[in-house]
């Protein structure tokens, strides 16, 4: 089956040159992703991965990469946080249409990651909800995509909190 997503990256400040760095990410079996290098500093690389799941097309990418530029440190692998905009793309649907269901299910639509004048939810998230409420054709490779970015994700910022019992944390966040 075949898997689009994005791993974004910090680049170290080596002087790698970018024409070198792409050749290397070629060796390396990106060969089946688009290099976006115009932000100074970082790499974004779209995949378009064959593989029997989508653990094994995002851990194989990840490794790949690491191969080419190990000293690239993972910023995020995508998709994951989204806005209703976003959602609302991915489903087929108008933003509206998202922001209307989100309003009239208010006690079972997906906890926001972050609320504010542009709230973000984990995109797995919003799909298991639509896909539960079965009004909604999802494709499953993009539904497992999402779920596999979410665990890379946090289990990548999981890492940045040394010493918290994951117990502890459990029960003070519910």
């Amino acid at each position: 089956m075949e898997y689009i997503f994005t791993l974004k990256y910090q680049l170290a400040d080596d002087g790698c040159a970018m024409d070198e760095l792409v050749e290397r990410l070629g060796e390396a079996g990106c060969d089946d992703a688009l290099v976006g290098i115009g932000q100074p500093g970082r790499l974004a690389l779209e995949f378009t991965r064959e593989a029997p799941d989508a653990v094994k097309a995002v851990l194989s990418a990840l490794a790949d990469v690491h191969r080419a530029v190990p000293s690239a440190k993972l910023i995020e692998v995508a998709p994951d946080l989204v806005g209703l905009t976003d959602v609302a793309e991915i489903v087929g649907v108008s933003r509206q249409n998202m922001r209307k269901l989100m309003l009239a299910h208010p006690g079972s639509f997906p906890t926001p990651v972050h609320e504010g004048s542009t709230s973000i939810w984990h995109l797995a998230d919003v799909l298991g909800w639509l896909q539960a409420r079965g009004s909604y054709s999802l494709t499953k490779n993009v539904l497992d995509v999402a779920q596999v970015a979410l665990q890379v994700n946090v289990a990548k910022e999981g890492r940045r909190l040394p010493g918290m019992a994951c117990e502890e944390l459990d029960a003070l966040v519910g």
